[in-house]
């Protein structure tokens, strides 16, 4: 199935085409350059021409000779007649220009369609493209997605050399149904278009298997903090908090004279404080609280060895040691990107 942008915003369209080069074209009207504020229509045509591999463009005129007329202007302006279709609104002056320039190598979409007849009758003018429009017929009320089908199977049925085109395109649903019915080609909008991929337990499965290869990657003094808040046995309750306050951090390291871990002070540490002594606390020294030996883990271990380890002393917080000197804390958020 051909995957067409549908937009005239040249920005959208430039970074879209970066973003998935390998779409067919881009379909575009009047109306969209107009609510975009384009007024050179010419210029721009040109321009997207030279931006992406297929270009619709719409060609218009009351009369069969002033369509074709339109067509062959808007070629003269240097657009390649194989990279080039023209959008013609149905009608019976329409379906003649459509076969006068179909029979001259020209490729023609015949659009606003709303009808089986009205479809029958574009493919039997040779149109390279038949386009309803589901969005528009489905705000009226009618069976968009039948008509859709009944164009399809005319098409496989009769072999007619068109491709029904599903367009007016408003949900991701309507990318499912165009699938399911089988039409040969869509266009949607960047806003649509960007969501395609989009989809909750794919991104858990990413962030899954990219959180386990930083485990088997990288090393424990690669991912924590630049900030190593310490303090020693001294250093009182208040201190302690003003620290993890300025560092936006959760705990401190308490180390000895030798920079050596010899305990940490959390903030679930202060709150059991309160609660077991209450009143004023901030001004007992760390030392006085019995500290114990924290859990430890060297800088140069993996993220894997961490992770084994936080889990078997159930914990939430390591701290990173090299040579023996507190350098660092890990928590468990570290190791999730």
């Amino acid at each position: 199935m051909e995957l067409y942008l549908d937009s005239a915003e040249i920005n959208e369209i430039k970074s879209s085409f970066e973003q998935l080069p390998f779409m067919t074209g881009l379909t575009t009207t009047p109306t969209f350059m107009a609510r975009h504020g384009i007024t050179d229509i010419d210029g721009t045509i040109v321009e997207l021409s030279k931006i992406v591999p297929v270009l619709q463009i719409e060609a218009l005129g009351d009369t069969a000779d002033e369509i074709v007329a339109e067509a062959k202007r808007q070629e003269a302006l240097g657009l390649d007649r194989d990279k080039t279709v023209y959008k013609i609104p149905v009608s019976m002056e329409g379906l003649k220009a459509c076969s006068m320039l179909v029979k001259e190598g020209f490729k023609v979409n015949i659009h606003l369609v709303y009808t089986i007849q009205q479809a029958y009758m574009a493919m039997q003018a040779g149109a390279t493209y038949v386009c309803p429009l589901v969005g528009r017929l489905q705000d009226q009320g009618h069976d968009a997605l039948g008509l859709v089908e009944q164009c399809v199977e005319a098409v496989n049925y009769y072999g007619y050399n068109t491709k029904i085109m599903f367009s007016s395109v408003r949900t991701i649903q309507h990318i499912r149904d165009a699938v399911e019915l089988g039409v040969h080609t869509i266009t949607v909008p960047w806003k649509i278009m960007k969501q395609l991929t989009d989809n909750h337990f794919t991104k858990i499965g990413t962030d899954q298997f990219v959180n386990d290869t930083r485990l088997m990657t990288e090393r424990v003094g690669d991912v924590i903090s630049e900030n190593n808040p310490t303090v020693t046995p001294d250093t009182t309750v208040s201190d302690c908090l003003v620290a993890m306050t300025t560092y936006k951090t959760g705990a401190v390291t308490v180390i000895d004279g030798e920079k050596a871990p010899i305990g940490i002070f959390t903030d679930g540490d202060l709150r059991r404080l309160v609660t077991e002594k209450g009143g004023d606390v901030s001004g007992i020294k760390v030392g006085d609280l019995g500290l114990t030996a924290p859990i430890s883990i060297d800088a140069h271990e993996l993220l894997f060895a961490a992770h084994n380890l936080i889990k078997e002393k159930k914990v939430d917080e390591l701290v990173v040691t090299l040579d023996g000197k507190a350098v660092g804390m890990l928590d468990v958020q570290d190791m999730v990107k």
